[in-house]
């Protein structure tokens, strides 16, 4: 057949893929232009400022106090209008600087260098083994630079070591094997009860004998909650395991012959080193010769939970080497494929479950240990909410990632607590101690808009095929819970 004239030279046709590639490659690097105008910008910094002061009316603008004659209200309405302003001014910068500048969604995705691959992954390590021998040497250190307040900040050490460990736990769970699980804090008050209990009625039962039994009872539990959720994702799952998560905490607070109720239980014994224990006329200072300080114990828990955290790091990054890692990527991605490539995804998710219940059952021991106290108030859904933040704010499925989000999250609300010199700003009679998860939650706010996909969205892969490649974050399925 002859070719159809179109009136045009021969020069100037051009395939239908090059013409597309090209109109491609125009739209991505020519930013959408902007549909709202300034005054639509500053219409809707206004409506976010008006929503703050409304909101903070009764949080900001009225305060009330326990008077002899009833309540003491009185006003700070300077606190109040600098909200509003300081709303009002973040929407409206963020309007004019940061939402009109987004590129199509349509647009092509462009690959990093292997030079740029290469010099992050290089920095990622170095970043590890940094925060390794520091964690490694940080009582020593904090001993040596900080006298006064060693215990303070070593017991604060040990509290974010500890959700480190859950939100490795979680991770399991959420980042790799796709499954939004609310409820994870049941696995960690059933860990510490269970070693509370053991502990109470059997006399020779210690920490380092209660403490795989307790792992191996949140796993079982874990495999309880995993059945009945089997055909569930996303909203559904998270409102099962949300309600598995405060069953958990009502059945220990009203039963109350077996677990204390609301009184909880006490006594609980630390841990020994080898039979050796670490107190007051104890037998590790007499077998050492060391004299006793109370500094001691609180170096030795953080050492105990840090080995925790390190098992669970290594576990983890084991696990996601070996067929069923990569059976909870695949099912992360689309269930439907991973049926269809013959993957078992009953036992997926209840091993997920299970191994992740498992390592909350063992931070939960430790929590138990460290407190010599526990009640079921230690175990409410705020719990659960701050581990599933450091696991998101973190990165799905990022170790280091969710390391760093424990320190900011855990570290951040403490250091808020000294935030005296807000006091000048606003007035002696301004207490930050009231405002600092009110600080915390815009904190994590921006942290969302900056970084919507955590602090660390690049992923690396599980297998590796002739040549390494770091995973960026667009790449990777979101799907239901991920």
């Amino acid at each position: 057949m002859a070719a159809k004239d179109t009136g045009m030279p021969a020069s100037d046709i051009k395939p239908v893929g090059a013409q597309a590639e090209a109109e491609s490659r125009r739209m991505a690097s020519a930013p959408v232009r902007d549909a709202h105008s300034f005054a639509e910008a500053v219409k809707d910094a206004a409506m976010a400022g008006f929503l703050a002061g409304v909101l903070g009316l009764f949080f900001i603008g009225l305060r009330t106090d326990i008077a002899p004659g009833g309540l003491d209200v009185t006003t700070r309405w300077g606190a109040w209008f600098t909200a509003i302003v300081l709303v009002f001014a973040g929407r409206l910068l963020l309007n004019l600087f940061v939402f009109r500048k987004k590129h199509p969604t349509t647009r092509r995705l462009s690959l990093a260098s292997p030079a740029r691959e290469a010099a992050l992954a290089a920095a990622g390590k170095w970043l590890m083994r940094v925060l390794f021998v520091f964690a490694l040497i940080l009582p020593f250190f904090l001993t040596t630079f900080f006298p006064g307040r060693d215990r303070q900040y070593i017991d604060l050490a040990i509290l974010i070591m500890t959700y480190v460990m859950l939100g490795w736990g979680l991770n399991i769970v959420v980042g790799l094997a796709g499954l939004l699980d609310l409820g994870y804090v049941a696995f960690y008050a059933i860990g510490a009860y269970s070693f509370a209990l053991l502990a109470t009625y059997f006399d020779f039962v210690g920490f380092w004998i209660a403490l795989p039994l307790a792992g191996l009872l949140a796993a079982l539990w874990g495999v309880i909650l995993g059945f009945p959720v089997l055909r569930l994702r996303g909203d559904y799952l998270a409102i099962v395991t949300l309600a598995f998560g405060e069953i958990i905490r009502v059945v220990l607070l009203n039963w109350y012959d077996f677990t204390g109720g609301p009184n909880g239980i006490s006594g609980i014994p630390d841990p020994t080193f080898f039979g050796l224990e670490v107190k007051r006329n104890g037998s590790f200072g007499e077998f050492f010769g060391i004299p006793y300080d109370p500094i001691q114990k609180f170096i030795f828990l953080y050492y105990i939970i840090f080995v925790l955290a390190l098992i669970t790091n290594f576990a983890t990054m084991r696990l996601r080497k070996l067929p069923i890692g990569r059976a909870w990527e695949a099912l992360r991605e689309d269930e439907i494929a991973c049926r269809s490539l013959g993957i078992n995804t009953r036992n997926t998710k209840l091993t997920a479950f299970a191994i992740g219940a498992m390592f909350g059952g063992f931070a939960g021991s430790f929590f138990a240990t460290r407190q010599g106290f526990i009640s079921p108030e230690s175990f409410t859904f705020l719990e659960s909410a701050i581990i599933l933040a450091i696991v998101v704010l973190g990165g799905l499925g990022s170790q280091i990632g969710v390391a760093i989000a424990a320190v900011v999250m855990i570290g951040g609300i403490e250091l808020l607590r000294n935030l005296d010199f807000l006091r000048d700003i606003f007035g002696p009679g301004f207490d930050p101690v009231q405002y600092r998860m009110l600080i915390f939650g815009l904190a994590m706010v921006l942290i969302m808009i900056w970084k919507p996909r955590g602090l660390v969205s690049s992923r690396e892969p599980s297998v590796v095929l002739k040549e390494k490649k770091r995973i960026g974050a667009d790449m990777v399925a979101q799907g239901e819970g991920h």
